[in-house]
């Protein structure tokens, strides 16, 4: 489907009926990845209508020469919620760079948000950084998969191998390289000096996140009032595809504080 944010038709996919739950993917993917870690978390819970959305200059949502900074992508994203809302309350659910955009529109649009969920999230202030280090391998296999796939996953099993091959390599070719260099020259969003939001929320590190790390994670647990926080041992970036129970696990117990505040 598709629906236009402003001056940028915005491609997503949908799932369910009943309060929005909009889920934005990191960068360099598309929706498929965040649709098949998050779905099996999601599912299974009555009542919400799950949207996967392309961010723009990948998967099937451009980005035109007018998007020049992460401000313009912010903007592009909050006119794409108010429009596949409705201007309703929704939930938002974001990981890596979407967990940035989350973050800031959770800040712009307090009223609207009723949860926020960042998952591996990127972070104005990154700091302690940890090397990459793998902590299960293929054992007699040898060294499996690409350089990306060995950057990205801490966990290398033939498991993780196809998922990596089924949904995120595939968004690789659909990326507007050359859009997300010119955005990525402006990568900082203008900092907002609203009050931090209230709501519900869960932030979720992997200890061993060799992308944005886990330190900036904690940091956030100190703005937001009414946040949990998990940091998970032997899982990299990728937490979602590594630690798919836990990430359910703490989902669920998210959405039953959703459900009692709202």
């Amino acid at each position: 489907m598709e629906i236009r944010a402003g001056r940028v038709p915005v491609h997503y996919v949908e799932h369910g009926t009943g309060l929005p739950v909009l889920v934005l993917h990191g960068a360099g993917v598309d929706h498929r990845e965040a649709e098949a870690c998050f779905e099996p978390a999601l599912d299974g819970v009555a009542g919400l209508r799950r949207i996967y959305a392309d961010l723009p200059g990948m998967g099937g949502t451009p980005a035109p020469e007018t998007l020049r900074s992460a401000d313009d992508v912010l903007d592009t994203l909050l006119a794409f919620a108010d429009e596949v809302t409705g201007g309703t309350a929704h939930l938002l659910v974001g990981h890596s760079a979407g967990a940035y955009f989350a973050q800031a529109m959770a800040a712009r649009r307090p009223a609207h948000v009723a949860g926020l969920a960042l998952v591996c999230p990127l972070t104005a202030g990154l700091r302690d950084v940890p090397e990459h280090r793998v902590v299960t391998g293929p054992g007699e296999m040898g060294e499996i998969g690409d350089d990306a796939f060995r950057s990205y996953f801490v966990v290398h099993t033939a498991e993780m191998l196809e998922r990596y091959e089924r949904y995120v390599a595939p968004a690789a070719a659909l990326v507007d390289e050359a859009a997300l260099e010119r955005i990525g020259e402006r990568w900082a969003l203008t900092p907002d000096h609203t009050p931090a939001y209230a709501g519900p929320t869960v932030v979720l590190a992997g200890r061993l996140d060799s992308t944005v790390g886990y330190a900036g994670a904690v940091d956030l647990v100190d703005h937001y009032p009414h946040a949990s926080l998990a940091v998970l041992d032997d899982t990299g970036h990728a937490l979602p595809h590594e630690q798919p129970e836990l990430l359910r696990a703490l989902l669920t117990e998210w959405l039953a504080r959703v459900e009692r505040s709202i």
